[in-house]
């Protein structure tokens, strides 16, 4: 232990390190999906801050890790935003350094049963400030939150629909801070096992506070994926790919059909043929059809990404229009400063158009379909509204084509099996080029995935709820939560601060003294 602590005295070897075990998180997200990882990953990153020589070092351990973190979870960005990715993750990390201090705060050196006791509570809410923080879009918005490690795990699934994602996380980190301290702080260790057993028994009573949704119908719903379509005319070629697919699923009794992100490359209202083509499929098929339009409008300017139904008779006059934009992606932040990152990277070269509200579609046979496009399913508020506003089921209309070999096509399918268990609600997930998913009310999933190797048309028997989650009533009670226990904690620091700067002794003034060294009398 002294070498380790000898070895880490030098300040580069320590942010080295920091940024080290800030990454180490990301093997629980897919593709590697080790979620059982998530409950132990933060514990090399809390003991070493703890070890901090100083607040200040605790601080900037957090930050280190945190560029770490965000590294390591966005690295499939690294070919088109070269450089500026690193930039991206250090403005990014640097949320991480108050939540370094507090750790140092709560569990440096040998820390009493009421520190403990505070960390477990404080710890998972300062994380979750962090996550609350850097969700919002011009931040990059939620995309990988630690509790979404948890897609896969009914129970976890079940917490989900009672506080959502924030739920997962905050619990996460806190048997993470209790496995640190029962790592290194034996004498506390009745503390840190008393927080396992709360965590364990909260879980347990996700079962009966939220039971499963009551399934009260199907739909049958078929997922168009044309694969990789490549070339100065793709847009033309992709079109006729996803029209031979759509053909076969003629006669076989589909209730709604979706086609991926920017599965369409032409404003219909430019291109009447297109919508024909559409309109004829709808017929042949027997189901709407819903596609997203990537073009320049004819009866507005921009450039807009849309969900558009298109029925037997043509345009249904439903439509989407994206409203949360993915940064650089879609546009530049504040282009006249960090216009720069188009010329060093594949940053979007025009913005696109936001739209101005979400949108409930009326599909086919009493059918109310929430669509959303690409990473707007990483954000819980945009599902849960969807939900109140009477969805029976979410879709999300996605491309993932630029990332195809990298993790991001799968984190981005994993995001569904959340925001389905959140809501209540099935969710289809279609990509141009993979991964596309189905998911049912709790979560569970539907049929198999369709790989980035896969060129298909695919139908599931995707099963229906109408019941409302205590997250879909309630919200993110346990942000609020969270942010109440930090102010709480915080007044409380200021309140001991206060007292201790009351009761410390007055410095001691040495008497003033004469010419002839003899003390100064008063009055003489």
């Amino acid at each position: 232990m002294k070498t380790l602590g000898h070895w880490l005295a030098s300040p580069w070897r320590r942010s080295a390190a920091a940024v080290i075990a800030g990454a180490l998180p990301v093997l629980a997200y897919p593709a590697p999906s080790a979620w059982w990882w998530a409950y132990v990953a933060l514990v090399p990153w809390i003991l070493l801050i703890r070890s901090a020589p100083t607040g200040k070092r605790a601080a900037y351990d957090g930050w280190c890790g945190g560029f770490g973190f965000m590294v390591a979870m966005h690295h499939w960005l690294l070919p088109f935003l070269h450089v500026f990715t690193f930039v991206l993750a250090a403005l990014l990390g640097a949320l991480w350094a108050l939540w370094g201090w507090q750790v140092h705060r709560l569990l440096a050196g040998l820390p009493s049963r009421r520190r403990i006791a505070a960390a477990l509570v404080v710890l998972p809410s300062g994380w979750l400030a962090v996550e609350l923080v850097r969700s919002w879009q011009g931040l990059g918005g939620p995309w990988g939150m630690l509790g979404s490690t948890q897609w896969q795990v009914e129970p976890a699934l079940r917490l989900a629909s009672i506080g959502g994602v924030w739920l997962l996380s905050f619990l996460i980190v806190a048997v993470n801070v209790a496995v640190a301290v029962l790592v290194a702080v034996r004498q506390a260790r009745v503390p840190a096992m008393a927080g396992l057993v709360a965590t364990a028994a909260a879980t347990s009573a996700a079962w009966p506070l939220s039971p499963r949704p009551a399934v009260d119908g199907q739909v049958r719903i078929a997922v168009v994926q044309p694969g990789i379509v490549g070339g100065p005319d793709s847009a033309d070629r992709r079109f006729a790919r996803e029209e031979q697919l759509t053909r076969r699923l003629a006669g076989q009794d589909v209730d709604l059909i979706v086609w991926g992100e920017s599965s369409v490359g032409f404003d219909l209202g430019d291109r009447p043929d297109l919508a024909r083509r559409l309109a004829d499929l709808s017929r042949a098929t027997g189901a709407d059809i819903l596609v997203n339009v990537d073009a320049r409008r004819s009866d507005k300017p921009g450039i807009y990404k849309s969900s558009i139904l298109v029925g037997p008779d043509g345009l249904t006059g439903e439509r989407y229009d994206k409203m949360r934009l993915v940064p650089f992606g879609e546009y530049v932040p504040a282009r006249s400063l960090l216009g720069w990152a188009t010329s060093v990277g594949k940053a979007a070269g025009e913005d696109r158009m936001r739209g101005s509200r979400p949108v409930v579609m009326n599909v086919g046979d009493s059918l109310r379909a929430g669509p959303m496009v690409c990473f707007e399913t990483a954000f819980p508020d945009m599902t849960r509204h969807l939900a109140r506003e009477g969805a029976d089921v979410l879709i999300g209309q996605s491309s993932t084509s630029t990332f195809q070999n990298s993790w991001a096509p799968e984190q981005h399918a994993s995001l569904a099996a959340l925001r389905a268990a959140e809501t209540g609600r099935p969710m289809v997930h279609a990509t141009l080029t993979g991964v596309s998913a189905v998911y049912g009310p709790s979560g569970q999933r539907v049929g198999s995935w369709l790989g980035t190797d896969a060129s298909a048309a695919q139908i599931y028997d995707v099963p229906l709820a109408h019941g409302t989650t205590p997250y879909v009533r309630l919200g993110d009670w346990t942000v609020h939560a969270a942010m109440l226990i930090l102010a709480a904690w915080g007044a409380g620091e200021g309140l001991r601060t206060l007292r201790l700067r009351r009761s410390a002794p007055e410095p001691r003034v040495p008497p003033a003294r004469t010419v002839h060294g003899s003390p100064a009398r008063p009055g003489r």
